[in-house]
């Protein structure tokens, strides 16, 4: 697919989302752009939530994972499910008793001004590294496909896509977010179930040939139950993904921000659990795309691309879709779907970050009414930048599937947030609130020894997404430590 196709399919892409910007966008206080007046249709929010659960990442690593670590995903998928519901039944009604903006002030009125920091602390650079690391992934695959040919560096790439995403959410924020994702989510969806059913016919297969076939069976086992060292066991990976759900979803303010623009404490519940069932058929979907991929890949005699000399089994899709002659329908649903997936999740957590920094660190609310939307508007640039030089890091230190990277710094980064809140929302323990983001800190350190040196103390065990778990206990344990005496 030539180049210059693809960047008119962006350019027309951009412009049906200035126009949703544009209105949406007309009343751009801080009330809309950090709550959307909280009157954001639940449905709406639990679709476009799909695409920002998602994201590029997902679109194109999940598939590429299927080699390395077949199902195994859907182990994880399940247990994001028993998270959504701790996040419906425990998490949303104390949010919405306390009528708050930004997640982690839940913190400063239970513990104090220091806590409520180091929360806002861990997410901002939890969310920072996460965005950073779907939008790397995207930027990486514009690159290589189409930036390349046009002897555009990488980091100027990097710069035209955090500009783009200003642009349409400079104004109405998370109000223009819950639109944008809906629309998102839809061509995210479309787009992988066109590839699966455009590459069946190239093979000659109806959907049940390929289900029964040797070839699927090769790449579909998804229950990993043997080795218990392992990480892909399926109790570690369970429970891994029932904390990642409640602290990527339930404990992060991108994805919160978006369940507290409903109308109640109902419309948002529905909306995390609808969420949850979604989830598990949208990711069975990816995986199956990914399987059938390689399949194609080994039919066709396609090579996986290479990055200086490292395989790289994220680019398999796009380079199926994007350079070997299935024509201009492939590519175009190709490249629709990674924009879709990749900025429903980037622009969020853009809006977010702005919110958490203005409300957690800045204390927005507080300053004079004249100066709060200049201020915003400040932050919203700094962000912007910030996540622009992040993502130019990445291209030299990082090495892994996109995916896997990405979870395992989920559970170093969550892990502080993971503790702090179940010691205030389980417990009425007081503790000593400038010391809190030591314990912070030392609990992400010990979860990196323990991680680094597991199969010497532990008789070779490896840890997976449970890590997490770890993590949060240690927080938990080590707030128990600087807790007041009566």
């Amino acid at each position: 697919m030539q180049p210059i196709y693809i960047l008119s399919l962006i350019t027309v892409y951009f412009l049906v989302l200035l126009l949703i910007a544009y209105f949406t966008g007309e009343n751009d206080s801080n009330e809309t752009f950090f709550r959307a007046n909280k009157k954001s249709n639940w449905y709406l929010v639990a679709f476009g939530m799909i695409g920002a659960s998602l994201s590029g990442v997902t679109f194109i690593s999940i598939p590429g994972w299927v080699q390395s670590s077949q199902f195994s995903y859907m182990q994880i998928v399940i247990g994001y499910l028993f998270g959504y519901l701790v996040i419906a039944y425990v998490l949303i009604p104390l949010y919405y008793k306390l009528n708050i903006t930004s997640i982690y002030e839940f913190l400063k009125q239970r513990f104090g001004p220091i806590t409520h920091k180091t929360g806002a602390f861990f997410f901002f650079i939890s969310r920072v590294l996460i965005a950073s690391f779907r939008l790397f992934l995207v930027a990486s695959v514009l690159q290589y496909f189409v930036f390349d040919a046009l002897k555009i560096p990488f980091e100027l790439t990097v710069i035209i896509s955090i500009l783009l995403i200003w642009v349409y959410t400079y104004k109405g924020g998370i109000k223009t977010i819950v639109w944008t994702d809906t629309l998102q989510t839809f061509f995210m969806i479309f787009a992988v179930i066109a590839t699966i059913y455009i590459l069946l016919n190239r093979l000659n297969w109806s959907v049940s040939d390929f289900f029964s076939s040797e070839e699927f069976n090769k790449y579909s086992q998804f229950l990993f139950t043997n080795d218990f060292n392992d990480k892909k066991h399926l109790i570690k990976s369970f429970l891994g993904g029932m904390f990642i759900a409640i602290a990527m979803t339930g404990l992060d303010q991108d994805m919160m921000q978006k369940n507290l623009t409903c109308k109640n404490t109902k419309e948002s519940q529905w909306n995390v659990i609808s969420l949850g069932f979604v989830l598990i058929l949208v990711n069975f979907i990816f995986l199956v795309l990914g399987a059938l991929l390689f399949i194609y890949a080994e039919k066709f005699g396609i090579q996986i691309p290479k990055i200086d000399d490292v395989v790289k089994t994220d680019l398999l899709f796009p380079e199926i879709a994007l350079n070997n002659n299935l024509g201009i329908a492939i590519g175009s649903i190709f490249i629709l779907g990674l924009i879709a997936a990749a900025y429903s999740s980037a622009d969020s957590a853009l809006t977010s970050l702005t919110t958490s920094y203005c409300i957690d660190f800045l204390d927005i609310q507080n300053k004079e009414k004249s100066k709060q939307k200049k201020l915003r508007k400040k932050v919203h640039v700094g962000i912007s930048v910030l996540l622009v030089i992040v993502i130019i890091i990445f291209k030299y230190i990082l090495k892994d599937n996109v995916i896997s990277s990405l979870l395992q710094v989920v559970s170093y980064t969550y892990g502080p947030l993971l503790g702090l809140f179940a010691l205030g929302i389980f417990t009425k323990i007081t503790i000593k609130d400038k010391y809190v983001w030591i314990v912070g800190i030392l609990s992400v350190l010990i979860t990196y020894l323990i991680n680094d040196n597991s199969k010497l103390w532990f008789n070779g065990y490896v840890f997976g997404y449970e890590l997490l778990i770890i993590n949060g206990l240690l927080t938990f344990l080590g707030l128990l430590l600087i807790k007041k005496r009566n």
